[in-house]
């Protein structure tokens, strides 16, 4: 079994919060991480519709059922626990009682941030990362192949095909997920809305243009893409507003969470389609935009990251805060470093105070050169 990095620290939190929340996608493997951190707990899945009923119908009943002890599986189903859950847990004062796991983003969901703020710690588990991947045998070859296959622990651990794979992946989603969270009646429609997203990795998110193509209006196309958020589908990365006395660009761009599904919809099936595919470059971008959130994830931070780009096209790929710490990156696929490859992180640095500079590319190497670090995507834990 892959050890998870996340692991010690919900380990540590169960010993000082009554509750401890693990969300993220469907199939990343938050499941298996509670029951491997809490084996001798009670496992109650909220999936099971007669369970889900008694949760529903009475929720004290429910919890006087399951205490001292509980691992409660998709929670989004029965939103209205948490205010029981409040009660019960300010009442027994037990630390590490219950850990809620959902493949919802928690933070949108307004129960738990007001009916629980200061009884639980949050925590997001995405897909493998390459670091928790380290030398195992499911470790790609390299970052072209890690693009493609995507990074769900079931299907790495279980050798399935992309295809088959994604396929049931984006069924089940769409014909389960997408119609609990908003009641959309073309889902052909939507699972084209998506297509269409995927194509546009990297890019600001210009819902005019979207929907015109899709003949629906923008206020759809937000709604559409909120869907997916919450559900851990793709994500907004959002302009840094640092102001330099620039006109800058405040339109966010958009990423996916698995690069394997982003493959899937965009018909990339090898390295070799993916080498001419025009959206390489792109999914490199994104592949280590994922890595570095869940390095940052998997320690049981919340991840500040932002892009940069002004109206003149001065742009800087990434730009990382932590604490007082900002970090300005490049990402290029290109496996031969080039000069220019440094432009817009020399321009930035011009205008920010106290920002160290950092290129990711490609290539093998790594660097410490005069003007900034040169990484490869298996460096990415020095950064």
């Amino acid at each position: 079994m892959i050890e998870r990095k996340l692991a010690t620290k919900v380990d540590e939190m169960l010993e000082k919060y009554p509750i401890v929340s693990l969300t993220g996608p469907r199939q990343s493997g938050k499941t298996t991480l509670a029951r491997m951190v809490r084996p001798d707990y009670q496992y109650v899945n909220l999936e099971n519709l007669s369970t889900r009923a008694f949760a529903q119908e009475d929720p004290v009943g429910f919890l006087e059922t399951y205490q001292n002890g509980v691992i409660i599986d998709e929670v989004q189903y029965v939103p209205e626990l948490f205010s029981y859950l409040q009660v019960f847990t300010d009442d027994r004062k037990r630390k590490g009682e219950y850990i809620l796991t959902g493949s919802q983003n928690f933070l949108m969901m307004e129960q738990i941030t007001q009916s629980l703020a200061g009884r639980v710690a949050i925590f997001y588990l995405l897909p493998f990362s390459l670091q928790e991947l380290g030398t195992s045998t499911y470790k790609p070859q390299s970052w072209e192949e890690y693009i493609i296959s995507g990074s769900y622990p079931r299907k790495l651990t279980e050798d399935i095909d992309s295809t088959t794979f994604y396929d049931n992946y984006l069924r089940t989603y769409i014909e389960r997920d997408v119609r609990q969270l908003k009641n959309i009646l073309n889902l052909g429609l939507f699972q084209r809305f998506v297509q269409l997203l995927a194509g546009r990795i990297g890019q600001l998110f210009n819902q005019q243009s979207l929907g015109t193509e899709l003949g629906i209006d923008n206020k759809t196309i937000n709604a559409w893409l909120s869907v997916l958020e919450t559900s851990f589908i793709a994500f907004r990365l959002q302009p840094y507003h640092q102001n330099f006395s620039k006109r800058i660009v405040s339109t966010p761009k958009v990423y996916f969470y698995d690069l394997g599904l982003a493959s899937h919809l965009l018909g990339i099936t090898s390295v070799q389609e993916l080498n001419v595919h025009f959206a390489k470059g792109a999914l490199f971008e994104n592949l280590v935009i994922n890595e570095i959130q869940k390095n940052i994830l998997n320690t049981g931070r919340q991840p500040k990251l932002y892009f940069w780009r002004d109206y003149s096209q001065h742009e800087v790929d990434l730009i990382i805060q932590e604490g007082m710490s900002t970090k300005a990156v490049e990402i290029k696929s290109g496996k031969t470093i080039q000069n220019d490859f440094f432009s817009g992180l020399t321009y930035f640095q011009k205008m920010a105070n106290e920002v160290s500079l950092h290129l990711i590319y490609g290539g093998t190497e790594y660097q410490s050169r005069s003007i900034g670090t040169v990484y490869s995507i298996g460096d990415l834990d020095k950064l």
